[in-house]
């Protein structure tokens, strides 16, 4: 038995078998995966990992194991909220896309690891089922709910510790509060109405969150330009996917600097904070109805830009996000005997899905040198009319 020291949930208790599993070189690995990727270029203090994320979840969710009554599935749960990240790429969710693009793979599809390698040993040990922990990771199971669902451990730790790390207030919630009204009512996990206003503060804590931290521009800028660099060296054949897959954040950089002119240029800029420069930034009111079509055709916008504006299309970058989504706002609300959906017992829930929309950005980022003739090309082809707040280029940052 171990006691950690966690700066979000104080003291964390370890048992025999969660100390054997993080003792595991694929569990130290995420301590050199940073939690919001290149995020630190933002908020300096963002240098926590998945490693830490992971034991919070660990945490929370032996906070709420009691509402399993199988003494098996309850062990299950709290050691698949431990690995539920321990499939990530470097740099968290800047990668991917681009590892999921290239071996159909996302940080659930952990049987690789989990089924194995020693892990798979460690569990069998404590007989325990490594294929079972893969179902809970994957949400396969009913039990799983905890982990993975509308709220679940997963989101209040990253909300809570993603605040704490940044200095952002917006992520405080009561998860106190949430874990002590959550119930499996029927076959679903469900709230008290005693914790709806924690549940929508969590929203509006996630909703802040989104813009401040998770999609704010200086970040969007620093992944897109890794994940351009990275893809020149998958095209080539310079790295494997799968190696990817298995990197941490050093490892990576690492390798852009030491692999071609490009690369290094981008690795460099990176290490610098000597970034691209927003061209294009503006939201759904002034593009064309169908400009989500164009997800994943950003490499042929990209040159298309680059030629029309003649710059070489390794200097031009599109940025689209997928369709903003609250899906918490599908969390059941127990009212009555009877659940209703978030957004059908809460109206600051309906708001937020309008504002969510407003929220979104398209961005086109280029050198500094660049903007104006980049502007202008994106513009002519993507049928962008004029911001209706206006962005002064000499003045962004």
């Amino acid at each position: 038995m171990k006691i950690i020291r966690d700066p979000v949930h104080g003291h964390i208790q370890l048992d025999d078998l969660a100390v054997q599993i993080i003792d595991t070189p694929y569990f130290q690995r995420l301590r050199r995966i940073r939690q919001l990727g290149l995020s630190y270029l933002v908020y300096p203090g963002a240098n926590h990992t998945r490693f830490e994320h992971s034991l919070g979840s660990y945490y929370l969710a032996c906070q709420l194991t009691h509402l399993i009554e199988d003494p098996q599935a309850k062990k299950e749960i709290q050691i698949a909220a431990l690995l539920h990240d321990i499939g990530h790429g470097p740099l968290s969710h800047t990668t991917e896309e681009l590892i999921h693009r290239y071996t159909r793979k996302t940080h659930i599809d952990v049987e690789d690891i989990v089924e194995h390698t020693v892990i798979a040993s460690i569990l069998e040990a404590y007989e325990i089922s490594p294929k079972q922990i893969v179902k809970h990771i994957k949400g396969q199971t009913y039990e799983s709910q905890i982990l993975t669902s509308e709220i679940d451990v997963d989101r209040m730790d990253y909300l809570i510790r993603d605040s704490h790390y940044t200095g952002v207030a917006y992520g405080l919630i009561d998860h106190l509060r949430l874990l002590h009204e959550i119930h499996f009512h029927g076959n679903k996990l469900a709230v008290e109405t005693g914790g709806l206003q924690a549940v929508e503060a969590l929203l509006i804590s996630r909703f802040f969150m989104h813009p401040t931290v998770y999609y704010h521009h200086v970040s969007r800028i620093a992944e897109s330009m890794c994940q351009k660099a990275i893809e020149h060296l998958l095209d080539k054949q310079k790295l494997q996917p799968l190696e990817l897959r298995s990197m941490d954040d050093t490892t990576l950089i690492t390798t852009l600097q030491q692999s071609d002119k490009y690369t290094k240029e981008i690795a460099n800029r990176l290490n610098n904070r000597n970034l691209f420069k927003r061209a294009i930034y503006t939201g759904f009111a002034n593009l064309p109805a169908n400009i989500l079509t164009y997800i994943g055709h950003s490499k042929r916008l990209e040159h298309e830009i680059a030629e029309t504006a003649n710059i070489n299309p390794d200097y031009v970058i599109v940025d689209i996000p997928p369709q903003p989504e609250i899906c918490e706002s599908k969390a059941q609300i127990i009212i009555n005997d009877t659940t209703l959906p978030l957004d059908r017992a809460s109206p600051i829930v309906a708001s937020l899905e309008k504002s969510q929309h407003d929220n979104w950005r398209l961005g086109i980022y280029t050198l500094p040198e660049y903007r104006n003739r980049i502007a202008t090309a994106s513009r002519e082809i993507l049928q962008i009319e004029r911001e209706t707040k206006q962005y002064r280029l000499d003045n962004m940052p």
